[in-house]
């Protein structure tokens, strides 16, 4: 007999898990979050997991709390044996501890590091090297239960959020079709977390997107990283915000920090130690474009103060 597995996510990270599991083993409901309103007309979106659950056939629950009591008795009429979890909410034990086998998370790093809402921005601002992701034991404190398995992948000199986002999200197909199969069987060990080495990976707030440029340029490149495409990296020029979206250190300019230069062929920026060289933006109220275009239809002062 194949498990009776719940699946709870929301964005479409966690789609090609979703679909993974649901080909091998068959998913007995999907649980996430409600519509909400989007865009300019307001009008209720569907969460991304759910729009791949609709696809697939698969009955959708979309409770408002999760402590709803209604909520609960209709996951329990499921009688799970597996409650898998990747990109969703914090449960409580009313939950987690529904499921008769196990209720595990994948969670986009190598934990205990970076426990929190956003590991894989964290992780690039903070110019690792490598990251992951962790299958773990649910239990009550967040991102703290016992690991089961992870896996890990270098992260580029270049690479951004988007990309190592976009491979994470593809290879927790593969770590949790392997969670499963290491639950079913019954035969495995878990090891307790170090809450010694642990980190915090809070959730990203405006506060933390405004760039600082009395920092080192690595350091800023590795923010501009972390940040892109979304939420993005800025800072304001000519009064507006301007997102960076790519940029690399050059040393050949030497700029006092927050100032810029802009020539034909580049816009620098001064930091602390260097400057950095945009090569992606997006100005006020238009898209992203390349350095290139930005440059071709620029205008205004070649030289400045980014606060002036």
């Amino acid at each position: 007999m194949k498990p009776k597995i719940v699946f709870m996510g929301t964005p479409d990270f966690a789609i090609p898990a979703l679909q993974k599991v649901h080909e091998i083993y068959g998913i007995s409901a999907v649980v996430t979050q409600p519509d909400k309103p989007k865009g300019r007309g307001q009008h209720l979106a569907w969460p991304a997991v759910k729009e791949c659950a609709i696809e697939l056939g698969i009955p959708v629950i979309q409770p408002i709390t999760m402590k709803d009591l209604d909520f609960i008795n209709e996951l329990s009429a499921l009688k799970p044996d597996i409650i898998v979890v990747i990109a969703f909410r914090i449960l409580p034990p009313e939950v987690f501890e529904l499921a008769e086998l196990a209720s595990f998370n994948i969670h986009g790093s190598l934990l205990p590091k970076y426990r929190g809402a956003a590991p894989i921005n964290w992780a690039i601002i903070n110019g690792e090297k490598e990251t992951g992701l962790t299958s773990f034991i649910l239990k009550q404190s967040v991102d703290t239960g016992d690991v089961l398995l992870q896996e890990k992948i270098h992260i580029g000199q270049e690479d951004t959020f988007g990309d190592v986002y976009n491979t994470l999200s593809k290879l927790s197909a593969e770590l949790t079709v392997k969670t499963i199969e290491l639950i079913l069987s019954g035969d495995y060990t878990t090891m307790p977390q170090d809450n010694a080495i642990a980190s915090p990976a809070p959730k990203i707030f405006k506060e933390h997107c405004r760039i600082d440029w009395s920092q080192h340029a690595d350091n800023i490149v590795n923010l501009i990283r972390g940040l892109s495409p979304t939420p993005s990296a800025y800072t304001m020029f000519h009064g507006d915000n301007l997102k960076i979206l790519k940029a690399h250190k050059c040393t050949k300019n030497h700029l006092e920090p927050g100032h810029y230069k802009i020539t034909a062929k580049e816009f620098a920026i001064g930091c602390a130690d260097a400057a950095i060289s945009i090569t992606e933006l997006q100005p006020a109220g238009k898209k992203a474009m390349k350095i290139e275009d930005f440059l071709r239809g620029y205008r205004g002062n070649p030289k400045g103060n980014l606060e002036e």
